[in-house]
C-alpha cells in the first residue's frame, strides 16, 4: 500500500501546483487590476511596484490553496475513473475509501499550515500592504487619511498651521469622507473645530493645497482668555482649505504602528480588542442600570437605589435630588438611549472581530472538506473529464464563498452567531462528503448509464430501502 500512497499522493502534485498557479494568477490580476490606474504615472521605481505585488500576494494565496486542493482532487480521481485505473484496484480488491485516507493526511497539514499562514502571515502582509499603499498614493489625499485615526496635518509653507483630522469612514474611489471632524491647534489660545456630515478631499490643480468639500456641518470657535465669545456657525456646504500639503500627507510603511482592521490583526489582537470591548460593554450596561435606578428612585416611594460611589459629574449618572422630576426624566431617558446605542454598537464590534477570528479557521479547514467533497464526486461523474473538473469546481467554489460571505453578513447584522455563519458551509459540505464516501464503490449504475441516471437510481435505492416493508426483502 506505500506504492500506492506515494502513486496517489504524486498524482496530485502535478494537478495541484498547475491549478495553484493559475488560480493564484488571475485572483491577483483581478485584485491589483482595480489599482493599477491609481498607481500609473506616479514614477514608482520597479522596487516598489515589486514589494507591492508581493505583499497583495498572500491575501491571494489564502482563497486559491484550498482552491487548488479541490481542483487536483477531482482532476485526479476523474483521471483514474476515465483510464479505468479505478476499475483496476476494485477487481484487486483494494476498498476505494483507503484511497481516502493518505489525501487527509496530506490535507490535515495543509490545513494546519493554513491556520499559521492565516493568523501569521496573512495579517502582517495585509497591514504592510496598505501602509505601502499609502505611501505610494501621494496625490490622492483620501488615500493618505486613516480611517478612525487622527491624521496630523502640518503644511510645508511655515505658517505653524496644525490640524488634526479624523474621519470614521473614508472611500478612496471617490475622495469622499463620513462623519469628519477637523481640529485647528495653530493657536493654543483659540478652539477651533469643525464637523461635518459628509465631506469630500481634493487636491488643486497643482497639487500642492488640500481642498476640503464639507456638507451638512457646523464650526465651533471659542477663545480661552475670553469663554464667552463662543461661537457656532452652522453650514450646508463648506469649502475648508489647507496649502502647502501636497507633498506632505505621507505615511512610513513597514512598521508595527497604525491604525490595523480586522484583516490586519492575528488572532491574539483580535481576541484582545474582543476581551476590551466586552469589559467596555460591561461598564456601558452598568452604567445604564444605575441610571435606570437612579430614576426610578425619584418616582417609586421606597425604591432602593443602586449602592454606588459617588461618581464624577461625566460618568452620566443621574442623582435623584437634582433638577425638576421633568428634567432628571429627560436627562435619563437621553442616558439610556445613549447607553442602548453604545451597547449596540460595541456588541456589533465584538461580532465582527469574531467573524475573523473563525474564518480564518473555517477557511484554512475548507482544505479537508474539499477532500471530502471532491472524492466521491469524481469516482462518481469521473468520465466528464476536464470540462466536468472545471465546471464542478466552480460550483462548489460559488457555494462554498457565497456561503461564507452570506454568512458573514448575517452574523455581521446579528442573526446568527458568528460561529454558526463561519462554519455551517463546512459542516454542510461535510456531511454530504461524508454520505458520498459511504456509497463509493456500491455498484448501482452500469457502464451506459450517464451520470444523472447513476444519481437517480442511487437516490432511488436509498428510498426503496426508506419504505415500510421494504426492508430486507430480496
Amino acid at each position: 500500500m506505500r506504492i500506492l500512497t506515494r502513486y496517489l499522493l504524486r498524482a496530485h502534485l502535478g494537478p495541484f501546483i498547475f491549478a495553484f498557479a493559475a488560480l493564484t494568477g488571475v485572483v491577483l490580476i483581478n485584485t491589483l487590476a482595480k489599482r493599477l490606474a491609481e498607481l500609473a504615472g506616479k514614477g514608482l521605481p520597479l522596487g516598489i511596484i515589486g514589494e507591492f505585488f508581493v505583499l497583495a500576494l498572500p491575501a491571494a494565496v489564502a482563497l486559491t490553496f484550498p482552491m487548488a486542493v479541490l481542483v487536483s482532487v477531482l482532476y485526479t480521481f476523474s483521471t483514474f475513473t476515465a483510464e479505468n485505473e479505478i476499475t483496476a484496484l476494485k477487481a484487486s480488491g483494494v476498498d476505494l475509501r483507503r484511497l481516502l485516507v493518505p489525501l487527509l493526511v496530506a490535507a490535515t497539514a495543509i490545513t494546519g499550515t493554513m491556520i499559521w499562514f492565516n493568523d501569521r502571515v496573512l495579517p502582517e502582509s495585509n497591514f504592510r500592504w496598505s501602509q505601502l499603499y499609502l505611501d505610494i498614493a501621494r496625490k490622492t489625499p483620501t488615500l493618505i487619511l486613516q480611517p478612525q485615526t487622527l491624521n496630523r496635518i502640518a503644511p510645508s509653507n511655515a505658517t505653524g498651521q496644525v490640524f488634526y483630522m479624523r474621519a470614521a469612514r473614508v472611500e478612496p474611489g471617490t475622495n469622499r469622507l463620513w462623519d469628519v471632524s477637523i481640529y485647528d491647534v495653530t493657536n493654543p489660545a483659540v478652539v477651533r473645530t469643525i464637523y461635518a456630515d459628509s465631506g469630500r478631499a481634493l487636491f488643486n490643480r497643482a497639487q500642492t493645497d488640500l481642498v476640503m468639500r464639507l456638507y451638512s456641518g457646523h464650526m465651533r470657535e471659542m477663545s480661552l482668555d475670553d469663554p464667552k465669545t463662543f461661537r457656532r456657525i452652522n453650514f450646508t456646504e463648506q469649502r475648508f482649505g489647507i496649502p502647502g500639503i501636497g507633498n506632505l500627507l505621507q505615511t512610513e510603511g513597514g512598521g508595527t504602528g497604525g491604525y490595523r482592521g480586522d484583516r490586519e490583526m492575528t488572532i491574539g489582537m483580535l481576541q484582545a480588542h474582543i476581551d476590551t470591548l466586552a469589559v467596555e460593554q460591561g461598564t456601558a450596561r452598568k452604567r445604564a442600570r444605575e441610571v435606570a435606578m437612579n430614576d426610578l428612585a425619584t418616582i417609586l416611594p421606597g425604591a432602593r437605589r443602586p449602592k454606588v460611589d459617588a461618581p464624577p459629574a461625566s460618568s452620566g449618572i443621574i442623582s435623584a435630588e437634582s433638577g425638576n422630576p421633568a428634567e432628571r426624566a429627560r436627562r435619563a431617558a437621553d442616558e439610556l438611549q445613549s447607553a442602548s446605542r453604545r451597547i449596540e454598537d460595541l456588541e456589533r464590534e465584538i461580532r465582527d472581530y469574531a467573524v475573523e477570528i473563525h474564518k480564518k479557521y473555517s477557511i484554512a479547514v475548507a482544505s479537508l472538506v474539499f477532500v471530502l467533497v471532491g472524492v466521491p464526486l469524481a469516482l462518481r461523474f469521473g468520465g466528464g473529464g476536464i470540462g466536468m473538473v472545471i465546471a464542478t469546481s466552480m460550483v462548489i467554489f460559488s457555494v462554498y464563498y457565497v456561503g461564507l460571505i452570506g454568512g458573514e453578513s448575517l452574523a455581521g447584522r446579528g442573526y446568527v452567531k458568528p460561529w454558526v455563519a463561519m462554519w455551517v458551509v463546512n459542516a454542510v459540505m461535510t456531511i454530504f462528503g461524508l454520505i458520498g464516501m459511504a456509497s463509493v464503490g456500491r455498484e448501482t449504475s452500469t457502464a451506459r448509464n450517464s451520470a444523472w441516471a447513476a444519481m437517480l437510481q442511487s437516490l432511488g435505492d436509498r428510498l426503496s430501502a426508506l419504505r415500510p416493508g421494504r426492508g430486507g426483502k430480496s
